[in-house]
């Protein structure tokens, strides 16, 4: 009994460190979701309440896929750019693969 409760109270220390990568959180969405209503708070107009409210659907629709923030950008820059990278010689390009057979 007292053993378990020290390996819980070990356990416990090392909380913080498991949730160092987790997305920081403002009522449920994502931090870079908020960061238009920054600007609704220095451009007060209809304009810029409509830009906050779409980006904030657009974040939302993100999360509801499975998607961050960051992971969504990659994800459109790999369907803009495609396969070609420039920087690399051609033998070392990434080729498509598929393993469902």
């Amino acid at each position: 009994m007292a053993q378990n409760q020290i390996a819980d109270l070990k356990e416990q220390v090392n909380w913080h460190w498991r949730n160092t990568m987790r997305p920081i959180r403002f009522f449920n969405f994502d931090v870079k979701a908020i960061i238009p209503f920054f600007l609704l708070l220095f451009y007060l107009r209809y304009s810029t309440l409509v830009l906050c409210i779409l980006s904030t659907l657009v974040f939302w629709g993100l999360e509801k896929k499975g998607l961050t923030a960051d992971s969504a950008m990659r994800a459109l820059r790999v369907n803009i750019v495609g396969t070609f990278r420039p920087g690399l010689p051609r033998f070392r390009y990434r080729r498509l693969k598929d393993f469902g057979r």
